[in-house]
């Protein structure tokens, strides 16, 4: 049986870079498209990895803002793809897709090209809050693309939406998620806004021209942002992700399971189930590199069978599935289990545990990161 496994294109163009941010983007550089398009192509084709043993089932475009580029360009990409990989059994192909930039004709030729899931990063519907994170569509380009991406044929959608951003209410949000609901998409990602090292907001807020709200705020609208979704059908699957049934992102799961990827593009990161490595986060680095005949990989780390462990332990807190207990290595049973009695107690209330997992109550998900790092091994 093949091993589950997915493909990550990270296209880092943006009509421009928003303030929040950490994903490797660039702005105005519009005109190095066609000299991007051949480097990752390029990549693609020269990757020899032996990937014989992976059932390839999902790929990914991501960015910056992937539907910004034409559709004979990503027709470029998937066809240098099906050269180099066997894609045949892809069954969840997503391209993110910004309101605004979005045209119903650059929508309709991505549907042709066999992508059949949108990823829209609405953020907010409230004008103010836009334009504090910097996103240039409007309220009503939201409504727009989403009709539009429906209208072409696209039954998988999803919709992102950020919370605890400062100056927001909680009657805001409580609206942004009911609007969205309403609209029926298959999948809802609700984010809570993070500061990032080296982000515009990062330095306003260092600076103190700009306040987070409170971690208390925070915890609580958690709890009660999954309680509001699940009540309309969508199920939390993870602990920013919610689906109607069977409409998780299967490309997420991949990584949320330890799953191998490939991943191509600046700053992309690729997982072959014992190596981790990205490339450069740098567009005029990554073109040089690959137009020199030269891997644009910048960092590579073999990871041990406890790391490999600790990867499992954290990411699985993340999921409503849990920890696979079956999948702990015999050598770290004993420090796993006194581990989990150490914090059983500590976070009392916080765990569900059965024969064959263990994963958080929503309460625990609050406090997750720091349970994380209680359990994992040393």
């Amino acid at each position: 049986m093949k091993t589950p496994a997915g493909i990550y294109i990270h296209i880092p163009f943006c009509a421009v870079k928003c303030m929040y941010c950490d994903f490797y983007s660039i702005a105005e550089r519009e005109d190095s498209i066609p000299r991007f398009i051949n480097a990752i192509t390029t990549e693609i084709e020269r990757c020899n990895m032996d990937v014989s043993d992976w059932g390839i089932d999902t790929i990914f475009i991501g960015g910056g803002t992937p539907s910004l580029i034409d559709g004979h360009f990503i027709e470029s990409i998937l066809t240098s793809l099906q050269n180099s990989f066997d894609i045949s059994s892809v069954k969840e192909f997503t391209m993110e897709a910004n309101p605004g930039e979005s045209p119903k004709d650059r929508l309709m030729d991505f549907r042709s090209l066999g992508i059949n899931r949108i990823s829209m990063g609405v953020q907010s519907l409230e004008p103010t809050l836009l334009k504090f994170l910097t996103r240039i569509h409007s309220v009503e380009q939201v409504f727009e693309t989403y009709e539009n991406a429906r209208s072409v044929g696209f039954h998988n959608v999803n919709c992102d939406l950020i919370y605890s951003i400062p100056g927001q209410t909680w009657d805001i949000w409580e609206r942004d998620m009911e609007r969205i609901i309403e609209l029926e998409p298959n999948h809802i990602s609700a984010y809570t806004l993070t500061l990032e090292k080296g982000t515009d907001l990062f330095k306003l807020v260092k600076d103190k021209k700009v306040t987070m709200p409170e971690d208390g705020q925070t915890a609580e609208w958690f709890l009660k942002t999954h309680e509001i979704m699940e009540s309309y059908g969508y199920s939390s699957y993870e602990i920013s992700n919610f689906s109607k049934p069977k409409m998780e992102c299967q490309h997420n799961l991949h990584y949320w399971r330890i799953h191998p990827y490939l991943a191509f593009g600046p700053s992309a990161h690729g997982f072959d189930g014992q190596n981790r490595w990205n490339n450069s986060r740098s567009m005029d680095h990554y073109l040089q590199q690959i137009e020199s005949n030269k891997s644009p990989v910048s960092m590579k780390e073999t990871l041990t069978q406890k790391d490999l462990l600790n990867e499992m332990i954290g990411f699985g807190l993340r999921m409503k599935d849990g920890i696979n207990l079956s999948k702990i290595p015999e050598k770290f049973k004993n420090k796993f289990s006194g581990n989990l009695i150490v914090a059983e107690k500590k976070w009392e209330g916080c765990f569900i545990q059965t024969e064959k997992s263990i994963s958080l109550t929503k309460t625990g998900m609050v406090y997750g990161d720091a349970i994380g790092v209680d359990l994992m091994v040393d």
